[in-house]
C-alpha cells in the first residue's frame, strides 16, 4: 500500500455482514476515504440509499465524484455520536438496513505529518479527528495533571510504564513545551526501559493511541453510536464494526453481547416484557483478516469485525 492510498479492510466479510439489499438504506459511520461506501454504493439500486457520516474535513474534502455525484449518496460532516440526529432529520429513524463502523485512525491520517498522529513523521502534535474543533494533543500535554496523565496512558493505552513517561513529559514540558510528534515519540522512547525500546513494536505507539483517545473523546463516541443504532436499524438491520485494539474490541463485543439476551431477572421466562426482550442476534464470532490480506494491507493485521442483527 503506497501513500495515501487508503485500502478498506475486511472489504468481503464487511459486505457479507452487512448483508445488503439493493433498495436498502445503509450508513456508513466512518467515511474515511469511502472504500468501504463506494462498494455498498455498486450493490444498490437506483432505490437504494447510502449515507456517509465523517468528523474529517479532510475525508470530505477528498471524497470522490463517483461518490459525491450520486443522488443516491450523501456525505455529512459530524460525527458518528450523532447518529441518531441525522437519521431523526431524514425521517430513518427505525428504517435503515445496516450500519458500518471502521473505528480509528485512516492511512491518510497516519501518512499526513501536519494531522499529528504518527510517531514516525514529524509534525506538529494535533491527533484531532477534526482539526476545526477540540483541542490539540499539544494543549493535552501542557495543561494535563500527572496523576491524570498516568491513569490515561493505562486506560486508553494500556501502557505497563506510564508513571516513567508521564514523569518524563511532565519534566520535559516544565523546560520547554511539547510541540512536535517527534519530541513526544523521543521522550517516551528515553523514558522506557532499553528492554521496551529492543522490541519491534515502536515504544510510542501505546502513548500516541491513548493520548489520540482521550482528546477526540473515541471510546465515549463508541458507546454512544452502539446505543443509538438500537433505535435507527431496522428489524433484520446489520450493525457491523472493524475495531482494531482491545479497548475497542471490548466495548463492541460487550454491548452485541449484552444486547443479545434478556437482562438476568428475565432469563428463562416464557413471557417477558418487550422492553426487555433482546435487541440483537450475534452473527458468528469475530473475524479476521486473512494472511493474504495481511500481506497486501498491513493496517488489518489487527482488525477485527463483529457483526449482530437488529430483532
Amino acid at each position: 500500500m503506497s501513500g495515501n492510498e487508503h485500502v478498506p479492510v475486511l472489504l468481503g466479510p464487511v459486505l457479507d455482514g452487512l448483508d445488503i439489499k439493493p433498495d436498502g438504506c445503509y450508513v456508513d459511520g466512518t467515511f474515511g476515504r469511502g472504500g468501504h461506501s463506494g462498494e455498498i454504493l455498486k450493490r444498490l439500486n437506483k432505490d437504494g440509499r447510502l449515507i456517509g457520516i465523517d468528523r474529517d474535513p479532510d475525508a470530505i474534502a477528498s471524497a470522490p465524484p463517483s461518490l459525491t455525484d450520486d443522488p443516491r449518496f450523501e456525505l455529512i460532516k459530524g460525527c458518528c455520536a450523532q447518529l441518531e440526529k441525522f437519521a431523526g432529520e431524514r425521517k430513518l429513524i427505525g428504517r435503515v438496513d445496516g450500519l458500518l463502523l471502521d473505528l480509528g485512525v485512516s492511512s491518510p491520517q497516519l501518512d499526513e505529518a501536519r494531522r499529528g498522529f504518527s510517531f514516525l513523521r514529524d509534525g506538529p502534535l494535533d491527533m484531532r479527528m477534526d482539526p476545526d474543533s477540540g483541542s490539540p494533543a499539544s494543549d493535552y500535554i501542557k495543561n494535563v495533571e500527572e496523576r491524570e496523565l498516568i491513569k490515561t496512558l493505562r486506560m486508553y493505552g494500556e501502557e505497563k510504564f506510564a508513571p516513567r513517561i508521564a514523569r518524563a513529559i511532565v519534566e520535559m514540558r516544565a523546560n520547554a513545551p511539547i510541540r512536535t510528534t517527534k519530541e513526544l515519540a523521543d521522550i517516551v522512547s528515553n523514558a522506557v526501559p532499553a528492554r521496551a525500546r529492543a522490541q519491534k513494536k515502536h515504544p510510542a505507539t501505546q502513548t500516541f493511541q491513548a493520548i489520540r483517545i482521550a482528546i477526540n473523546g473515541e471510546l465515549e463516541q463508541l458507546t454512544s453510536v452502539l446505543e443509538q443504532s438500537v433505535d435507527v436499524l431496522k428489524t433484520g438491520g446489520r450493525l457491523c464494526v472493524i475495531s482494531f485494539h482491545s479497548l475497542e474490541d471490548r466495548i463492541v463485543k460487550r454491548f452485541m453481547r449484552d444486547m443479545s439476551r434478556e437482562p438476568e431477572p428475565y432469563r428463562g421466562m416464557p413471557a417477558i416484557p418487550e422492553e426487555f426482550k433482546p435487541k440483537f442476534r450475534v452473527m458468528g464470532k469475530a473475524v479476521v483478516a486473512t494472511a493474504e490480506e495481511i500481506g497486501m494491507n498491513r493496517r488489518a493485521r489487527s482488525a477485527r469485525l463483529r457483526v449482530a442483527e437488529r430483532m
